[in-house]
């Protein structure tokens, strides 16, 4: 992985790499066992989808998507694309991409509407990603054939069943919403963000 241009995010990885045995042993096992159906999606077709969703796809989800596709691309895990999507659409929320600004990712925002998109980059290898909040079955998420991760209670309750999926799974996080507007704000987003990431170099280690 080229880190020309972002070596803070190199730094930054390394770091949660070094926290992985931090991880809850419940949670790892949840990882774990995502792991193997992701290695077994690669093993029999080649390629392996993701959604990663929460309610609104405008914190969590996002955080997913991105440090999934991240950490496929860190551990060489060739063959992963990674989306999000909520049960409603609404905006990638900007403390969260102040978060993942601040741990090195470079996002830029393309336009002043309500639900802006913004490009976001952490190589200088590949393509940007587009990220912007949408439906699950919106595009550009595949239809069929990928696995739901689900990142909140809420929307894991709402979507007992998500429709074209093969398989689906419960990794949920603690929404940082409740702190917008305190004092506490920088600092829980800024936890979630490590929280995430963490989480998915150690999944994407696992394959």
């Amino acid at each position: 992985m080229d880190w020309n241009g972002f070596e803070k995010l190199k730094a930054y990885v390394g770091e949660r790499i070094l926290e992985f045995s931090t991880i809850h042993p419940e949670r790892a096992a949840r990882l774990v066992l995502l792991a193997g159906d992701i290695r077994d999606r690669l093993i029999s077709k080649g390629c392996a989808r993701l959604i990663f969703i929460c309610t609104h796809n405008s914190r969590r989800s996002h955080l997913g998507h991105l440090w999934g596709q991240l950490s496929a691309s860190f551990y060489q895990v060739d063959g992963i694309d990674c989306y999000s999507g909520g049960t409603e659409a609404t905006a990638f929320n900007h403390r969260a991409v102040k978060a993942m600004a601040d741990a090195g990712m470079q996002l830029s925002k393309l336009d002043d509407s309500s639900n802006p998109l913004y490009q976001v980059s952490f190589s200088s290898q590949m393509k940007p990603i587009g990220a912007f909040s949408k439906k699950i079955t919106d595009p550009p998420n595949p239809r069929e054939g990928f696995i739901a991760v689900m990142t909140c209670s809420d929307a894991d309750e709402a979507c007992p069943v998500v429709h074209g999926a093969v398989s689906r799974f419960a990794i949920p996080y603690v929404d940082p919403k409740a702190s917008d507007g305190t004092s506490e704000e920088p600092f829980i987003y800024a936890e979630r963000c490590r929280q995430v990431s963490r989480e998915m170099l150690y999944l994407f280690s696992r394959v």
